[in-house]
């Protein structure tokens, strides 16, 4: 069975051993990840193809797990195509999908998390799942907004004994955004979830400034500055205190408005690792790994 660790170290022994390969982990500067030097890395992977489509819906913010059945569960995003692109902030709901393998093709089972209406945190869209087995139960972190717009996205925890459901999810976010002038003022969001060996819960999330974002004009192709930043729990339903010294990662200093998201954060090996997605270190078309001893720098 492929695991994350195995498929991991698959992908980064595989990076290493060609000397034709694109260095995409180790690259030292921007020029190095040419959109040529991508294109070659992205027709590398196999199987190509997509596991999880269907006609008429956008599907985006794929969670998988291994369940008791040993088949991968998939939690995914989606929302009616005639949305368009735009629907994942007024219109998205998590849904369930399940496969015999990771590159097999995934049978839909059903919707799991739909936006509940008027007067609820999570009104108006459900998206962002991130699924983890956490003390004998299924932990659903996910991202819902009150207004069909960003400034009310928070995220949340679903929870339940069995990846079929039935789905407990909170009355209230998980997760509130900073107080006015705080680099986490405008929402949270893209949360990213690792039990510390310690036994505390850290929770990694996404936010940014909203009088930065709204300083910045409709025209530019990327609104406000992405940044991360932690808060951990003695509790794994909370409450969640926000580390100190957030944010934790943060590219603005670097200029150009460079900046990062959708991050995935695991404890292996004795480090915490996070991938995630580049918006302007290196390049908009690839994606970030980083390695730290304590999770915090």
């Amino acid at each position: 069975m492929l695991t994350r660790r195995h498929f991991l170290g698959s992908l980064f022994a595989g990076l290493g051993a060609t000397s034709s390969a694109p260095w995409a982990i180790r690259a030292q500067t921007r020029d190095e990840l040419s959109p040529e030097v991508i294109s070659k890395f992205c027709k590398r992977l196999r199987p190509v193809g997509r596991i999880l489509e269907t006609k008429g819906w956008y599907i985006w913010c794929a969670s998988p797990i291994y369940g008791p059945d040993d088949r991968v569960h998939l939690f995914f995003s989606r929302w009616p195509a005639e949305r368009r692109m735009g629907g994942w902030v007024n219109s998205s709901e998590i849904a369930h999908a399940v496969a015999p393998t990771p590159e097999s093709p995934f049978e839909i089972v059903g919707p799991v998390l739909q936006p509940r209406g008027p007067g609820h945190w999570d009104g108006t869209t459900c998206h962002n799942p991130h699924i983890q087995f956490v003390d004998g139960k299924y932990c659903l972190f996910y991202m819902g907004n009150s207004n069909g717009r960003t400034d009310t996205k928070r995220i949340g925890l679903a929870v339940s004994d069995s990846l079929d459901g039935p789905w407990q999810r909170p009355d209230r976010p998980l997760l509130e955004p900073g107080p006015p002038g705080a680099w986490d003022s405008h929402c949270t969001t893209n949360p990213a979830f690792v039990k510390h060996p310690n036994g505390q819960y850290w929770l990694y999330y996404k936010s940014w400034n909203t009088a930065e974002y709204e300083s910045t004009p409709r025209t530019a192709p990327i609104r406000g500055n992405r940044k991360y930043g932690l808060t951990i729990g003695n509790k794994l339903e909370g409450p969640y205190v926000k580390y100190p010294g957030n944010p934790v990662v943060d590219f603005s200093a670097l200029g150009e408005n460079r900046q990062f998201e959708d991050a995935y954060v695991w404890w292996e090996g004795g480090r915490f690792h996070m991938i995630g997605r580049d918006m302007g270190f290196y390049g908009h078309q690839v994606g970030l790994y980083f390695e730290s001893v304590d999770g915090l720098r």
